[in-house]
């Protein structure tokens, strides 16, 4: 902040282990990373190098270094470690991780069929070494899954060693816990946070109304991800009550009589 504002939520400084902002990575070059940093950099909890762009991506080495210099955990996206797993090489992956510095990992099963159990035994031997994101729900539109398996499935991980659960959108944000339409499916999601600890979810919300929503929801302090570099900032103006969508979150009531009403 550059000036002490009254009436805003406390944002606690890196490392941080609630209101993480996730930012993902697409592609950028190494001058676009190093022009979002500039403007960003502490801001950003974890990045994502998106889907399998870890394996085409030039100057990779750079890249993940001047991200971690900064502060961020940077992390392959669950694709990638889908296409190792499938070709039955989880040792393989590990080797890449390590080859690259990366300490924080991503064991999901959004494109490939895993048994829970299996997937529960990937996420504890991961852990003994790496920082582990498990996520939970499917890239496939139309796929329902009942918000009790999503409870089992999310509790189940983070006894097996999972740091945080994430909840799928894909970076289109219209699958998992999002209807087609990009909207929430507000009872999956209430249900959710009924039986797993808010902290432990990170919430896929690559749009601002569903970044919107789950600050509504859980306050400024609700782990979000797969946001774009450009929304960066733009998010954490959302977060403290600086953009109209949340302005008045924040605010004592008598400060609240100042708000428009529906006939001025």
């Amino acid at each position: 902040m550059n000036l002490e504002f009254p009436h805003i939520p406390k944002r606690a400084s890196r490392p941080r282990e609630v209101g993480l902002t996730m930012v993902m990575d697409k592609g950028l070059s190494i001058r676009e990373a190093e022009n979002i940093l500039s403007a960003s950099a502490d801001k950003i909890d974890l990045l994502k190098l998106g889907f399998g762009t870890a394996l085409v991506t030039p100057n990779l080495q750079e890249k993940i270094k001047l991200y971690q210099d900064a502060g961020a955990k940077v992390y392959f996206g669950g694709t990638l470690f889908e296409a190792f797993l499938i070709r039955h090489d989880a040792d393989g992956y590990k080797r890449f991780c390590d080859k690259y510095g990366v300490d924080t990992v991503e064991i999901s099963d959004g494109s490939i069929t895993l048994p829970q159990d299996r997937k529960c035994e990937l996420i504890s031997d991961f852990a003994k070494n790496f920082r582990v994101l498990s996520e939970v729900g499917s890239k496939e539109e139309g796929i329902f899954i009942s918000p009790g398996k999503w409870i089992s499935m999310m509790n189940s991980e983070l006894a097996a060693g999972s740091w945080k659960v994430i909840a799928e959108a894909r970076e289109s944000g219209n699958v998992g816990i999002y209807r087609p339409n990009g909207t929430a499916h507000v009872m999956l999601v209430n249900k959710i946070l009924n039986k797993v600890p808010k902290d432990d979810i990170l919430w896929e919300a690559p749009k601002k109304e569903q970044q919107v929503w789950f600050i509504n929801l859980v306050g400024a302090n609700v782990n979000l991800g797969n946001i774009s570099p450009h929304d960066i900032i733009p998010l954490e103006c959302l977060r403290l009550g600086l953009r109209g969508d949340t302005f008045f979150n924040y605010l004592p009531e008598e400060l609240k009589k100042y708000a428009h009403k529906p006939d001025q």
